[in-house]
């Protein structure tokens, strides 16, 4: 048998994750199992970079090594392991296979090799099946033999990769930009929303300039002031975290820039403030629209000459920060009304970044819910965490008013309600719809799941091209469907006379799913 000729069209020139989705794809037809999946080592931890056979939500985990016997083995050994259906240790994607919707079946069949590339593990290949016995020693020997080939592969991307890292970082040195710090902070997204946002702050950080984070309450501003400084020549001095909202006007002079002892009846003591402990850092001011405009005054001060005044003091102490500022608020509105200076509005939004909410970015719903899921499943000390059908559909189409944040102790919330209704720890737990219990807030209620009449998807659709009008169309007359069958697949499949494989494909292709 020629091997390689599996692989032959994985060598051509392609970005590196279609490279990789392609070698899955391939193995899954190869092996003709159920699931295959790609996880990279990052730290203590796998991510799955690619997969093909899983829900979508599996792509945003990360597996603490130490926690899952499985891979921990796989991890440790030298050979592919095979893991038969009598095995004892909990499979990572049990109930996370996609082959048979709507089920919390765990895997009956499993094998797996450890990858290296120069002699360090770089991560794990598993393959999983739902039928037991469907991979025997025969099948495991020719995993084996494929190890050199799809270790080339990955080679070859991590070339390609370094490849476009120096020509991006050439880039940035002609722009007197350069980069001093690695780290991979947890943004999870797939959308081009979000690279694009993590394309201009890795441009921006290594500048110096002030940026101003601009988005509704839990768009996640916070992970990406920290990115931002991770990305930049402060990296390794701190970042300071201030919430504007939870300073009174009472104590934020004294804890944004300090007092000396006798300024006011409780100053026992000298003290540094959050901004002069950032020197030679970064201060993150988060919620910065609250502040009053007296403090507002001092620091444009601060901004304008680079020195502060303790609060009593006579005189100024020099310091040296990277500003970050966020705010929820629509701060021009604010200028307007002569709520926010006008010129601390200028300083701090040298170069300002909207976020956008959740709901403007869905192909982000399901990376965050896996990210999410295996968060809490970790937490709660759960074997394997997923969703229902009916609760992939709510999270999918509901408008996330609370966005990132709301995703995240929705999940919670439900993982804890199921577990407290008596489901046990060591089976597989499925969430539904019910126990993540989402109340529509009436501001979205007119937007949720409707459409009128045949004339507002005519005007909804205007001006695109076909292919584009036809998606449309396909989504809205699936959602719409779903709505009547209360979130169930099956039954939205039959009204469709689909086969409820065919609709979930369906599904993946027009961004539903």
């Amino acid at each position: 048998m020629n091997h390689l000729s599996h692989f032959e069209g994985l060598f051509k020139e392609m970005p590196s994750t279609e490279r990789l989705n392609r070698l899955v794809n391939s193995l899954q037809d190869i092996f003709q199992c159920g699931a295959v999946a790609l996880l990279k080592l990052e730290g203590n931890a796998l991510r799955t970079i690619a997969a093909k056979g899983l829900v979508a939500e599996a792509l945003g985990r990360k597996f603490i090594i130490s926690q899952h016997p499985r891979l921990n083995a796989l991890a440790n050994s030298t050979g592919a392991l095979r893991f038969p259906a009598n095995s004892p240790l909990p499979d990572p994607y049990d109930g996370l296979l996609s082959s048979q919707p709507g089920t919390a079946l765990p895997v009956h069949d499993c094998m797996g090799i450890h990858l290296c590339h120069q002699k360090k593990c770089w991560g794990l290949l598993t393959l999983d099946s739902l039928e037991p016995g469907v991979f025997n020693s025969e099948i495991l020997a020719q995993l084996e033999r494929y190890r050199p080939f799809i270790e080339a592969i990955i080679r070859l991307c991590i070339v390609e990769d370094e490849l476009a890292t120096i020509q991006n970082t050439q880039i940035h040195i002609k722009s007197n930009l350069e980069h001093t710090f690695e780290h991979d902070l947890d943004i999870v997204g797939s959308s081009a929303e979000i690279k694009q946002i993590l394309k201009e702050l890795e441009i921006i950080a290594p500048s110096d300039l002030p940026v101003l984070l601009m988005g509704e309450t839990g768009v996640g501003k916070e992970i990406f002031a920290y990115y931002l400084h991770s990305k930049s020549n402060r990296s390794h001095k701190p970042l300071i975290y201030v919430n504007c909202a939870a300073l009174t006007d009472e104590t934020a002079e004294s804890e944004l820039f300090g007092h000396i002892q006798g300024a006011f009846t409780n100053a026992g003591t000298h003290r540094t403030g959050k901004i002069e402990s950032a020197h030679l850092g970064t201060v993150f001011l988060d919620e910065i629209g609250v502040l009053s405009l007296p403090i507002q005054t001092k620091l444009l001060r601060l901004l304008q000459t680079g020195e502060l005044e303790r609060l009593g003091s006579d005189g100024s102490t020099k310091v040296d920060v990277r500003f970050i500022t966020a705010t929820n608020r629509n701060l021009k509105e604010q200028v307007i009304k002569g709520e926010f200076r006008a010129d601390l509005f200028h300083r701090i939004s040298v170069y300002p970044i909207p976020i956008p909410p959740l709901r403007e970015r869905p192909q982000d719903i399901p990376l965050l819910t896996g990210y999410f899921l295996e968060l809490n499943r970790a937490r709660l000390g759960i074997r394997s965490l997923r969703l229902s059908d009916d609760a992939e559909y709510a999270l999918l189409t509901y408008p996330w008013p609370g966005n990132m944040r709301e995703l995240e102790h929705a999940i919670r919330r439900a993982a804890i309600k199921t577990i407290s209704a008596g489901a046990k720890q060591d089976e597989i737990i499925t969430l539904d719809s019910r126990a993540l219990d989402l109340q529509l807030p009436n501001q979205f209620a007119s937007q949720f799941l409707t459409v009128d009449n045949d004339h507002s998807l005519f005007e909804a659709v205007e001006g695109m091209a076909m292919k584009d009008a036809v998606k449309s169309f396909q989504k809205a007359l699936i959602l719409k469907e779903l709505q009547k069958n209360k979130g169930s697949w099956s039954a939205t499949a039959r009204a469709f006379k689909l086969d409820p494989s065919n609709l979930h494909k369906l599904a993946v292709k027009i961004g539903i799913k």
